[in-house]
């Protein structure tokens, strides 16, 4: 391969990668493109705690894949590079998604290790972190990234009280929120208890899908940045661009560029072509399943799995086969098939069914084979 008279094809040491780690999926770029407003009320609703004060509470929405969280790690960056009594901390509630794991979370931004495995209350937990902030003189940002399982556990409304009610139980803690969720069907506010309603009043600053030319324009730069030159065509990128905007999901797009740059890498090529974009995007499209299946416990990835082997069936029958499986109680089989419908993993839809009044039938959102193959 190194002799080839054309030069096209890769010698066993060479890449077509410029740096490979720019199509990860929480690389942050240097350049961040298309959310300027947004950015600027994320700003706005910060200043305050610059000055020492507490900041405004804001709520972030937006589907998947719109740049909700590269943007608040970039404002957070920029806060700390700015001064160093703000204390900034993103949650990931799809990994955190009990009020106390949000603390332990918050308790290890703030001293820099784990609480202890157990032993430590909540109250105790909570109690240290707002006595250190008091201590320092510090404002905390917390960024709940990914609210909306905090919902599906229903532990948000607890702790978003916690937080926003700390100045009360403990004077001189200054607490700001920003809530982020990508479940465009969950009304945040409507879903918090009238307790919580009363005293969270956020700024709402909302991130639309990118459309194509924006696609274009924020993928170019991954491509300049992430490949030598020559790799991807003006034609070829713009195919990535459509596909991606027929997902509405910008991750879909990073992800299919970096498998394409390998399915080339596989064929020897030295540059990326359609079929290679075409080919990648058989696993590309499932990035937001992969995410979605990622965080699911044990006991939800077993009746994914019951679904599928069920699937289409009514939701008692169902249950028959998942209590067989892991000998749960029905309350705790609904919850789970309510947070799998509200991941988009299921469709759980009421009809009518003789002999039985209204009843759920269950069905997979996605092709059975792909789900099975990300479960194992």
């Amino acid at each position: 391969m190194a002799d080839d008279p054309d030069g096209g094809m890769l010698s066993w040491d060479e890449s077509v990668f410029r740096d490979e780690h720019v199509f990860e999926i929480d690389y942050v770029p240097e350049t961040f493109k298309h959310r300027e407003s947004q950015t600027d009320s994320l700003t706005y609703a910060l200043r305050p705690a610059v000055r020492g004060s507490r900041p405004l509470n804001v709520m972030v929405r937006g589907p998947p894949g719109t740049g909700k969280t590269t943007a608040i790690q970039k404002l957070f960056d920029e806060v700390g590079a700015q001064t160093s009594d703000v204390r900034t901390i993103r949650v990931n509630c799809q990994v955190n998604a009990t009020r106390y794991s949000v603390f332990s979370r918050l308790f290890e931004g703030t001293f820099d290790y784990e609480p202890p495995s157990s032993g430590i209350s909540f109250k105790k937990l909570f109690g240290q972190i707002a006595e250190k902030l008091v201590e320092e003189d510090k404002v905390l940002v917390v960024a709940l990234d990914d609210v909306n399982y905090l919902f599906y556990e229903n532990e948000a409304s607890d702790t978003l009280y916690s937080l926003l009610r700390a100045h009360e139980e403990y004077p001189g803690a200054k607490i700001g929120v920003i809530v982020v969720s990508s479940d465009p069907a969950l009304d945040v506010i409507d879903e918090l208890d009238s307790r919580v309603q009363s005293v969270f009043r956020p700024e709402d600053v909302y991130f639309p899908v990118y459309d194509q030319p924006e696609i274009v324009d924020i993928l170019g730069e991954r491509v300049t940045r992430g490949f030598n030159d020559g790799v991807i065509s003006r034609d070829t990128l713009e195919y990535v661009a459509d596909l991606t905007a027929d997902s509405g999901d910008l991750r879909v797009g990073i992800d299919l560029l970096r498998r394409a740059g390998l399915t080339a890498e596989m064929r020897a090529s030295r540059t990326v072509e359609r079929e290679d974009v075409t080919e990648a995007y058989e696993k590309s499209k499932y990035i937001n399943l992969s995410r979605s299946l990622s965080g699911l416990t044990d006991t939800e990835r077993t009746l994914l799995e019951v679904i599928a082997d069920n699937d289409g069936e009514q939701a008692g029958d169902v249950y028959e086969a998942f209590h067989e499986e892991t000998d749960l109680g029905y309350t705790r089989y609904s919850e789970i098939v309510n947070k799998l419908d509200q991941l988009g993993l299921i469709d759980a839809d009421y009809a009518e069914v003789d002999g039985r009044g209204r009843s759920r039938s269950l069905s997979l959102s996605y092709e059975k084979e792909a789900v099975l193959d990300r479960l194992e």
